[in-house]
């Protein structure tokens, strides 16, 4: 093809985009829609042409757009790559992870399920083999839920409804594609009917191969990137390099799936980029990629919807009814998971329970597009796939996507609007007419300052202050309105933590664009306020105050870096979390702080005084929350929040002087070569300030032994010795530390925390600088009592020789060994044991003698 031309309508085609983007809007239909459309339009208009009689003006332009190159393997390896990979980048996958469990069902299981149930219905109905049905069922399987989920997002539904079906639309085209890469091979190998076990034994090596290379691609890849440091075009560059090294790599060296490859090497980079990149490279970064994927899925959709014409050329009346039978099997497959696998997970709570009303629109919104169309494109494009098999998979599949987007795709809005999700609840109704009397309220005293600033006319004035308090007394008029005084004091608690969370996710957004914190710990924080808004939704007070003290626990991850530092002496993992701890607590402090001004200024005159009470009530709780935690690490790291402020100091103060100098700059009072200057001298210093400090946790260990209240009188040699002897535990909120009736081999201190311990039915409660298990060990009996830590805690852990070794060279043990004798059977015994005789009183030493 001409390369003047090719470039021509290429230019158009970009046209074509951004007048379907309004379009779109205006027809209120699906952005992927009008493009398909448009694509149907422009290649059926072609072969119209070349056909008709009436003109051959045109001929030298249908002959050109139908002689595009275009070929499955531009879709597969141009424009698939850079979709998914940015969908990954764009992903939370924080929050994903919440969701795992219907977000796989919804991508990997339903993808299978909609195969099998095709692919067998379909061999039942028609005779075909089965496995050019299970190729039928796989290229179908893919679905294109950017539709509903955008319109979701534009009517407010649940964002964790958005988050699964995005979920889906990432994994499903992953699965979908293995499948279709397995199946095809089989056909091209004239197998009509392989054994089910054969087809499915060669799945996973496809999927974990596929997640292994994607991985390496991405290590590899960051770095680059920090060696690229100081270059952010470069590690741009280098990550436009990374889906497509993943996606080959993976397809011709590795033999697996190269879309799986695509999406590890994107969730790689997702999950380590931010800590390892500077903040303002990561959202140009995703912004670059967000133009991209809007340009590639553009295209990829224009272009394939060209070749639809092109592919129903020869279709026949039993293809019809071929067609329709997979339309019903899909319907009937995605049935089967949304409305009987999904609500058995929700009762097994292995779900979030989705409402029937959005499982419906799930059902109806799930399109098929452009990758349906490149999977039935490079079937027909196969020298070693029968003709006819050819033939029937290219009208089946793009009759079937036909079907989806323009049944489906031009009524998705009526059916989502028949559904009632596009009305505010009555709860959310009244809420929203209380915000606009708010709003307005305030709007009038900033117009009337304005005008008074301004020396408006008086008339003009009067005119207008008379037409906007008419608006306002409606306002006013509907807040009051008798529907809206029946909310509950509940549901406006409810409602006003969920305004407290989304201001809280404003202000870590704020302070993260200040650069205040780092990238790794805004996604973190970011990650806690989306838990506190959806514990809001769910649970009102009890999910908020659930979700709260979830952001403050020693996960699973902690405790495996605890396991490593303690048994295998591997510290690095753990000094890295507690560190991250360490920043997180204290910008997690200076955050809360800052929403009580929030709740003052606008919760409390939308919901009132109670509710503002009550808000700051909580607030003061999750600040205290907070400041025992960071007091905990402070004990056992002293000085390291002392040099983490510092650095948030000097950060702030950075981003203060660059603010001067730039209004400076916009005053004229410095030119523009002075301020590149000192915004070079700011950068610089700012480099200096990114590095976090090193957290020694030997070190650390050491001077938390020493300012052990219990260990304060050991001299230095003893004191060197107790610290190598010393272990350092972490415990979770919850977490049994000893059992009743077992060996007491051990005494435990503890150093930040608190415990519970029950004996014979009391409970007993131990804080910092207090010890437990000492009876066992001196009396060598099994424990009498069962020790819970009630909230995360650090105990430092001595054995039995060890503890009796020291007990013999510190008075204030034996001391508080003495004092926790009160009441116990067992406290004469202890008393004549050798180490506590050294200096008891001279009555207790005859008694014992």
């Amino acid at each position: 093809m001409d390369i003047v031309l090719l470039t021509t309508f290429t230019a158009f085609l970009f046209l074509v985009i951004a007048a379907a983007e309004p379009l779109s809007a205006r027809l209120s239909l699906p952005f992927s829609v009008m493009l398909a459309a448009i694509g149907i339009l422009i290649g059926g208009g072609a072969i119209f042409v070349l056909r008709t009689e009436l003109t051959d003006t045109l001929n030298p332009i249908a002959e050109g757009i139908l002689s595009l190159p275009i070929r499955s393997s531009v879709f597969m390896y141009v424009f698939l790559p850079t979709l998914i990979f940015q969908a990954t980048l764009e992903m939370n996958i924080r929050r994903m992870l919440d969701d795992w469990v219907p977000i796989l069902t919804l991508a990997v299981v339903a993808v299978v399920v909609a195969t099998l149930t095709i692919g067998f219905t379909l061999s039942w109905i028609s005779g075909l083999p089965l496995m050019v049905c299970l190729l039928i069922g796989s290229i179908v399987s893919t679905t294109d839920p950017s539709a509903v989920v955008s319109i979701f997002r534009s009517l407010s539904a649940p964002k964790r409804l958005a988050r699964i079906i995005e979920g889906e639309s990432l994994l499903n085209d992953a699965a979908a594609i293995a499948l279709f890469g397995l199946f095809m091979g089989f056909v091209m190998m004239g197998v009509p009917n392989p054994s089910l076990g054969e087809a499915v034994g060669q799945f996973p090596s496809l999927i974990f191969g596929g997640a292994l290379a994607g991985w390496l691609v991405a290590r590899l890849a960051l770095i680059l990137m920090s060696l690229f440091a100081r270059f952010e075009t470069a590690q741009i560059s280098v990550s436009v390099a990374v889906p497509y090294l993943a996606y080959i790599g993976a397809e011709r060296l590795a033999g697996a799936s190269g879309v799986v490859a695509v999406v590890a090497a994107g969730l790689t980079l997702n999950f380590m980029g931010p800590g390892r990149l500077a903040p303002g490279f990561w959202v140009n970064l995703r912004e670059i990629w967000g133009l991209l994927a809007h340009w590639a899925g553009a295209l990829i959709f224009i272009l394939a919807a060209l070749l639809i014409p092109r592919l129903l050329v020869e279709l026949r009346l039993t293809d019809l009814g071929f067609v329709v039978v997979v339309v019903v099997a899909a319907f009937v497959a995605r049935a089967i998971i949304l409305f009987g696998l999904l609500p058995l997970l929700t009762a097994l709570h292995l779900s979030p329970r989705i409402q029937r009303p959005y499982r419906v629109a799930i059902m109806w919104g799930g399109l098929r597009g452009a990758v349906t169309l490149a999977l039935a494109l490079a079937v027909t494009e196969s020298l070693r796939v029968p003709v006819e098999t050819k033939r029937l998979v290219g009208i089946v599949a793009t009759g079937f996507t036909v079907f989806t987007l323009i049944v489906q795709g031009t009524t998705l809005r009526w059916v989502i609007g028949l559904l009632g999700l596009d009305k505010l609840s009555p709860l959310d109704r009244a809420l929203s007419n209380q915000v606009v009397a708010v709003a307005l309220q305030t709007v009038r005293e900033g117009v009337a300052s304005a005008t008074e600033n301004y020396d408006l006319t008086r008339e003009t004035v009067r005119s207008e202050a008379k037409r906007f308090g008419a608006r306002l007394d409606e306002a006013v008029e509907r807040a009051e309105a008798e529907d809206n005084a029946e909310i509950l004091d509940r549901d406006r608690i409810t409602l006003g933590l969920i305004a407290l969370a989304g201001h809280e996710r404003e202000v870590i957004l704020q302070r993260f664009r200040e650069r205040a914190i780092s990238a790794r710990l805004s996604e973190q924080a970011l990650f806690d306020a989306d838990r506190l808004i959806e514990g809001a939704r769910s649970g009102g007070r009890t999910g908020y105050q659930r979700a709260a003290r979830s952001s403050l626990r020693y996960g699973p991850a902690f405790r495996f870096a605890a396991f490593l530092r303690n048994r295998l002496g591997m510290p690095g993992q753990l000094a890295r979390m507690t560190a991250d701890r360490f920043e997180k607590l204290l910008a997690k402090r200076l955050i809360l702080r800052d929403l009580h001004g929030f709740i003052d200024r606008r919760i409390r005159r939308i919901h009132g005084r109670r509710v503002a009470e009550l808000l700051h009530e909580m607030l003061n709780r999750r600040i205290e929350a907070v400041d025992t935690a960071l007091e905990g690490l402070r004990l056992q790291y002293p000085g390291y929040a002392e040099e983490l402020e510092r650095r948030f100091i000097r950060r702030t103060a950075l981003r203060l002087e660059e603010r001067e100098y730039a209004a400076m700059r916009e005053d004229g009072l410095i030119g523009s070569e002075v301020h590149t200057e000192l915004m070079a001298d700011i950068a610089r210093r700012r480099a200096a300030t990114e590095g976090r400090p090193k957290l020694d946790l030997a070190l650390r260990k050491n001077d938390l032994v020493r300012q052990f209240p219990l260990f304060a009188d050991l001299d230095d040699g003893e004191m060197k010795r107790l610290s190598r002897a010393i272990r350092t535990r972490y415990v979770n909120a919850g977490h049994i530390i000893t059992r009743k009736d077992t060996p007491a081999r051990t005494v435990f201190f503890v150093a930040s925390g608190a415990v519970e311990q029950e004996v014979a039915g009391q409970s007993i409660r131990l804080g910092r600088g207090e010890m437990f298990g000492q009876m066992g060990v001196l009396t060598s009996r099994l424990r009498r009592a069962e020790v819970r830590a009630i909230t995360p805690t650090s105990l430092l852990v001595l054995d039995e020789v060890d503890f009796r070794r020291v007990l013999k060279r510190s008075a204030a043990l034996r001391e508080a060994v003495r004092a926790s004798l009160t009441g116990k059977a067992a406290g004469q015994e202890v008393l004549r044991l050798p180490e506590m005789q050294i200096d008891a009183p001279l009555g207790e030493a005859r008694a014992a003698g």
